[in-house]
């Protein structure tokens, strides 16, 4: 037994002394900047686990927007969203595209975000290229900026493409995770999420830093989703740094590329703040209860609950760990907050949002009152 052991231990040596070999040199914790295409192509081939890409929407407006008071909407009127005609649009689209194909591992995945200006032509070039859609997301924003004119629908909604690198490719999805952030209902395609605001959204002098700046709970999502702990994440439109937080909070990591000065700096000063999670709070699990309306992950994802938080009973005769995807861990248990509450009282059921209570200030507080404070942030 002893020599089979050592044998195992020597080739699982070698082959991770092999890996370290043949690991590419990659720029990670690194934001490259000026053009993408540039910047991509100075990445090897096959050597990035995802592309997360929020690229600029040629969102063709005409003339200001105003709200009813008259005042100026903070719309995207920046001259990287400007472009001359959708030729020029399409080709810059095939180029980073094209790169994106070049530098993702054979397994990896590329997610791509846009408006109904520019999704399908995104859409049709990707598919052009030989990537696969695996999913549309539909990001449906629970508090979206109103129509002020009175002349169309509210845009209330986002696009996801989250696609492989061919339609026999193989892809990651933490599917377990995903139904544990979700209070162990399958998830579905239509993410209902706040849009940036509130201390998230960076400001200079009381001015958005980014117009189109993303929330993190989004890119949570799709890093817990389609990646491990460890994968390698490019985000070719950096912005003001969401990728590269969540990538750090999560264990990821990740390379930006951007070519706007006052971005690069805030995304910089952003992701130097940021704390990675510990080791177990990254574990991830799926159980089996049915989710109520307001899932225990959306807090999670929303940084109303920490990773790591300890939450309790009201004895305190078990006190548990939150972990990323919303589940709990006690001891050697695991579960969601109904079903582990559960296990451990031998009952059969349990409604986790009252038994589950957590310090919140100078008070303890059934995290029902965590869930009622997100509502009341939805609401408004």
């Amino acid at each position: 037994m002893g020599v089979i052991e050592t044998t195992r231990m020597r080739a699982a040596k070698t082959k991770r002394a092999k890996a370290e070999v043949t690991k590419p040199d990659l720029p990670l914790g690194q934001i490259l900047s000026g053009d993408c295409v540039e910047a991509m192509r100075s990445i090897p081939d096959a050597s990035i686990d995802l592309v997360f890409a929020d690229p600029p929407y040629n969102l063709q407006l005409g003339g200001d927007l105003n709200r009813p008071d008259g005042s100026q909407v903070d719309a995207v009127t920046d001259h990287w969203d400007q472009f001359d005609s959708f030729k020029i649009y399409d080709d810059f689209t095939r180029e980073w595209l094209t790169e994106a194909k070049r530098i993702l591992k054979p397994d990896g995945a590329l997610w791509v975000i846009g408006s109904y200006h520019n999704i399908y032509r995104v859409g049709a070039i990707l598919q052009d290229l030989g990537f696969w859609i695996l999913n549309d997301i539909v990001w449906r924003k629970s508090n979206p900026m109103p129509n002020f004119k009175g002349t169309r629908f509210t845009n209330a909604h986002e696009t996801l493409l989250w696609c492989s690198q061919g339609e026999k490719a193989k892809y990651h999805f933490n599917y377990r995770a995903m139904k544990t952030l979700n209070d162990e209902l399958q998830m579905r395609s239509d993410w209902v999420l706040p849009i940036c605001g509130g201390q998230e959204r960076l400001k200079e002098g009381g001015t958005k830093v980014h117009p189109t700046q993303k929330p993190e709970a989004l890119l949570y999502r799709v890093m817990l989703a389609t990646t491990e702990k460890g994968d390698v994440v490019l985000d070719p439109f950096f912005g003001t740094g969401t990728t590269g937080a969540v990538a750090k909070r999560l264990g990821r990591e990740w390379i930006g590329c951007e070519r706007e000065s006052n971005y690069t700096q805030a995304a910089l000063k952003r992701i130097e703040k940021e704390l990675p999670l510990d080791e177990s709070a990254l574990q991830t699990m799926q159980s089996k209860r049915n989710a109520p309306k307001v899932a225990f992950g959306a807090l999670v994802e929303n940084g109303y609950i920490k990773p790591g938080t300890e939450v309790f009973d009201k004895k305190r005769r078990w006190v548990a760990k939150v972990r990323a995807d919303g589940s709990l861990v006690y001891e050697k248990q695991t579960g969601s907050i109904h079903g582990l509450g559960k296990e451990l009282q031998g009952a059969p059921s349990c409604n986790g949002w009252t038994f589950w209570h957590m310090e919140i200030g100078d008070k303890v507080e059934p995290i029902d009152a965590v869930r009622q404070t997100y509502l009341l942030a939805v609401e408004d």
